[in-house]
């Protein structure tokens, strides 16, 4: 029974003490409370709300609502940015809707392809299903072109003509691609070339002369013609190759002057001519006849006829020419050459009498020596140099000792613009220029301002995650002092006034009087001065003057009442 005696007092003691709140101080004491309790809920709610992520964005007005449905039938929270640009979903649940959904196949994107041909149906004519065909291949190379870097979006055109056999000439197919490109990029030669050929090998008997690429401003990016697509390509690869060359000479300027220098206190510009011109050059040189044993023999014919001895037949042209003896040759040749070996000799008469003629012709080769040179080929030639270097002052000190920047001696120039000379070769006669400069640099760089610490980006990320959960114990330690522990105090002892002990003569006369003690815990009561002065009072108050003045025959007047004399 001892045991038990504590918890029976404590319960009397907090239903006490709860009694004796007042009605004030109970609507304090559950409005707290109930501050308290929603404050846990709201930290409880907000802790176990999940972060979210970008599940799909950039998309369709019709995959979205595609996606949506579906994220509403898996049960999957979403909602979407500011602008509707992406769906969000929790993060804990994203890659595994994006599998889910691409088992779907969602998102579709706005291009369809060759899932055109999974929808069929029957009795599609011919027209229609190679009209298919061609919407499928022209949305396959649309998702191709797309999946370029650069390349926000595109469409493409085919022209894929009916083919007949019993046309003489076949027409071929062609197509086009329209570009649009994400802002600040953009397509080297290279690149169209690749997609002009991405687009001529996914068609068949597509000519890549027959590919129109063109950008969002309708500027033509290929060139249909050959010529047309040769000169600009050729004219691309020459930039190209001068550029690269400017910047191979200013890089070994600024290798071989950074170590001595610094490698910031150089500055180094290289222009450079180079001539891409084409020029065929064909020449024949004839040079003097060689001797016989030394000359090639390009053709020899023998003619030999003859008679009977006896009787020999005349021969030759009849005529005086032909009864003269032959002559020596006259003709202009340069080398001892017999008469019997000469180009294109005749010879005829009755050898040894037997009246035989035998004619010889020998055709022998001309010397000719030919050349063909190429100048200036694909690379070009380099027509002139120009350089141009500016070198920072060095760091030094004056007469005090202080630091200064100081000029470069003429001995030191003159060597650093020999350095640069010879790194790119310089040529004199073809007109090469080095210009070197010494010059202070302007130092631009601003001033390191060191930040606050409540300004640092580090410090305002860690104010914002420590900012909910130290404002929630604000929010409670506010609402536990300023609400329940003033309705929870104990109220206040009245402290009890001494008990005045009568007075011998006239003290019962004022006990009677005394009609209103105070008492405590109740409240003031009302003093007869606060009150307009009514008949009873008013005789009153001149028999209290009569007590007080003469107590002795109030006293005795009391008394005869009290006897029951009066």
């Amino acid at each position: 029974m001892n045991a038990n005696l504590p918890e029976a007092a404590a319960l009397p003691v907090w239903r006490q003490r709860l009694s004796a709140l007042d009605r004030t101080q109970r609507m304090r004491l559950g409005a707290g409370i109930a501050l308290l309790v929603a404050a846990l809920v709201a930290a409880v709610v907000l802790n176990r709300q999940p972060d979210y992520r970008v599940l799909f964005a950039n998309l369709g007005d019709k995959d979205g609502g595609a996606i949506v449905a579906q994220l509403a039938q898996m049960n999957v929270p979403y909602k979407y940015t500011e602008g509707g640009g992406a769906i969000l979903v929790p993060t804990d649940r994203v890659h595994d809707v994006r599998l889910k959904l691409a088992t779907l196949g969602l998102p579709k994107g706005s291009v369809t392809g060759f899932e055109l041909m999974d929808t069929a149906k029957f009795g599609v004519t011919q027209f229609q299903e190679r009209l298919n065909f061609q919407r499928g291949l022209e949305g396959e190379l649309t998702r191709s072109i797309q999946a370029l870097s650069s390349v926000q979006s595109a469409r493409v055109h085919l022209a894929l003509p009916n083919q007949n056999g019993f046309f003489r000439e076949q027409q071929k197919p062609s197509a086009s691609v329209l570009l649009s490109l994400y802002p600040g990029r953009f397509l080297d030669r290279a690149q169209i070339a690749g997609i002009v050929h991405l687009v001529a090998s996914s068609v068949p008997e597509l000519d890549p002369k027959a590919v129109s690429v063109l950008d969002d401003t309708g500027k033509l990016l290929s060139q249909s013609s050959d010529d047309g697509g040769r000169d600009s390509k050729i004219d691309a690869q020459q930039v190209q190759y001068v550029q690269q060359l400017e910047q191979q000479y200013t890089r070994r300027i600024l290798d071989i002057l950074g170590p001595v220098v610094g490698k910031d206190n150089v500055r180094a510009q290289v222009t450079a001519e180079v001539d891409f011109s084409q020029t065929e050059q064909t020449s024949e040189q004839h040079r003097p006849n060689l001797a016989a044993d030394a000359s090639a023999v390009r053709s020899q014919q023998v003619v030999e006829s003859g008679g009977t001895a006896g009787s020999p037949l005349p021969t030759g042209v009849p005529g005086a020419t032909s009864n003269q003896p032959p002559q020596q040759s006259s003709a202009p040749i340069n080398g001892a050459n017999p008469a019997p070996s000469v180009a294109n000799s005749q010879t005829g008469g009755s050898l040894g009498g037997a009246g035989v003629k035998r004619e010889s012709i020998t055709n022998y080769e001309v010397d000719k020596t030919v050349r063909v040179t190429h100048a200036g080929g694909g690379m070009g030639a380099i027509k002139r140099l120009t350089a141009a270097v500016v070198v920072n002052y060095q760091p030094g000190t004056d007469s005090k000792g202080q630091p200064e920047a100081k000029a470069l001696t003429p001995a030191q120039v003159e060597q650093m613009t020999a350095l640069v000379r010879e790194t790119i070769g310089f040529n004199k006669e073809r007109g090469d220029s080095v210009n070197l400069m010494n010059t202070p640099f302007l130092n631009e760089s601003k001033p390191e301002v060191d930040l606050p610490l409540w300004k640092q980006p580090e410090t305002i990320e860690l104010a914002k995650s420590f900012a909910w959960p130290v404002g929630m114990v604000l929010f409670a330690l506010l609402v536990l002092l300023g609400l329940v522990r003033p309705a929870l105090r104990a109220p206040a002892k009245v402290k009890a006034e001494p008990v005045k002990a009568l007075p011998a003569a006239g003290s019962q006369l004022n006990a009677l009087e005394d009609e209103n003690p105070e008492r405590p815990a109740l409240a003031a009561p009302i003093k007869a001065a606060d009150l307009p002065a009514t008949p009873e009072q008013l005789r009153l108050d001149e028999a209290r003057v009569l007590a007080k003045e003469n107590p002795m025959a109030v006293a005795n007047i009391l008394k005869a009442w009290v006897n029951g004399d009066v």
